[in-house]
């Protein structure tokens, strides 16, 4: 038996001296942990500025374009591409002997037209007219004789010395020559039916319009500027041939320009007329143009490999450096709140859908909800949860992830 007590003894012995190395290992190691070394930030009050960057293509807001009104050459360029013109300046002349041959045809044709409607207006060509006024006036002597003999008869009718079958055939006759005045009179009137003067009108407006268009035509072979701005593109060069449409300058006011921009389609709602954009040329380091949105989208397409609304912004201080078709960055201040409480973006965590930050209290990482407004790329707005100055982790400086209740040290 005392044995047996020993044995018990013993094992309770070694069963509490295990408890007890435990219990010393666990105090130990949390008493000599390593705290994790972490960045942070206070919560501090700030203007939030929100933005939204892409990218956009410079365009003229009146683009004048020529391009050429029948296949031809270029007789003469009388510019060099970036030169800026007066109003009515001379830019480039057309080979014009094709549009002068379709202006001398055009004219023939209307001629010709205008010849056929007169014959059709006074009833006939003067030839014609000429011999149906004989004819009429022929008509007229043999109806004065018919009736002359008629009245004739009638009075030998009354002695006896005409019958009345004789009187009957000189009224027939009569009869047949007043028809025929009658009609040959129709004719010299209505010779051409109320159809065959329209067609003919018809025509005459038809070869008018021709000899309009091939006017246009030479006209536009030589080429001048509308409106005083900057050549800033010539295609075509002395002696090419140019075929019908073919592009041959292209001139604007560059003070006069805008910027059609390209936003994705999940930020179009944040967009509305008036805000004020920024302008970025890498060509020029170092400088930027402001501006504004004058027109907001109003369908949605397909830009390279994105669905874009086209937004159009007016630049307010163009100098002539912004080219057409230059690609530029444009960025959109959306809002600003001033006096806002924020916090680095990258304090913030998200679990569940819910926001939280880890708050740095008495060397430990505490779990913080909080309520957040609409953050922009590098602060959040915190609506509650937080007050000023109170100092959040941003991330360990290790790639350790925080944890709530860890022992941290602030590094800078």
């Amino acid at each position: 038996m005392a044995i047996e007590s020993t044995q018990k003894s013993r094992v309770w012995l070694w069963v509490g001296a295990a408890v007890v190395l435990v219990i010393v290992f666990f105090v130990a190691r949390i008493l000599t942990r390593d705290k994790l070394p972490v960045k942070a930030s206070p919560a501090v009050r700030a203007e939030l500025v929100s933005t939204i960057s892409t990218n956009g293509v410079v365009e003229p807001v009146d683009n004048k374009e020529f391009h050429s009104p029948l296949a031809t050459s270029v007789k003469a360029t009388y510019v060099q591409q970036g030169d800026h013109v007066k109003a009515g300046q001379l830019l480039m002349q057309l080979d014009d002997v094709a549009a002068r041959a379709r202006v001398a045809t055009a004219e023939s044709g209307l001629r010709s037209a205008q010849a056929s409607n007169d014959t059709i207006v006074h009833g006939g060509t003067l030839e014609e007219r000429q011999s149906l006024s004989a004819t009429i006036t022929r008509d007229k002597l043999d109806l004065e004789n018919r009736q002359r003999e008629l009245a004739a008869l009638k009075k030998l009718q009354t002695t006896g010395a005409a019958s009345a079958s004789e009187v009957q055939t000189i009224e027939q006759r009569v009869t047949l020559a007043q028809d025929t005045l009658n009609t040959d009179q129709a004719r010299q009137q209505t010779r051409y039916s109320p159809a065959e003067r329209d067609r003919s009108s018809a025509a005459v407006a038809d070869a008018q319009a021709n000899l309009l268009a091939a006017r246009s035509v030479l006209n536009q072979t030589t080429i001048r500027a509308p409106i005083s701005g900057t050549v800033y593109s010539i295609p075509v060069g002395h002696s090419d041939f140019v075929e019908e449409g073919k592009l041959l300058l292209e001139m604007a006011d560059l003070k006069n320009v805008r910027v059609r921009a390209y936003f994705d389609e999940p930020e179009i709602g944040r967009l509305a007329i008036g805000q004020k954009i920024r302008i970025i040329w890498d060509a020029y380091q170092g400088r930027e143009w402001h501006g504004h949105i004058v027109l907001v989208p109003s369908t949605i397409s397909t830009y390279t490999t994105r669905n874009v609304g086209e937004v159009l912004v007016a630049i307010d201080d163009a100098d002539n450096k912004l080219l057409p078709n230059t690609h530029v960055t444009v960025t959109v201040t959306t809002s600003t709140a001033p006096n806002t409480l924020t916090v680095p973006r990258e304090a913030l965590h998200s679990e569940n859908g819910k926001s939280f930050v880890y708050r740095v209290m008495n060397g430990e990482l505490t779990r913080t909800p909080v309520t957040i407004g609409t953050p922009n790329l590098t602060q959040v707005p915190i609506v509650s949860g937080l007050s000023d100055g109170d100092l959040v982790a941003t991330g360990s400086t290790n790639g350790l992830a925080l944890e709530e209740g860890m022992p941290v040290k602030v590094v800078r």
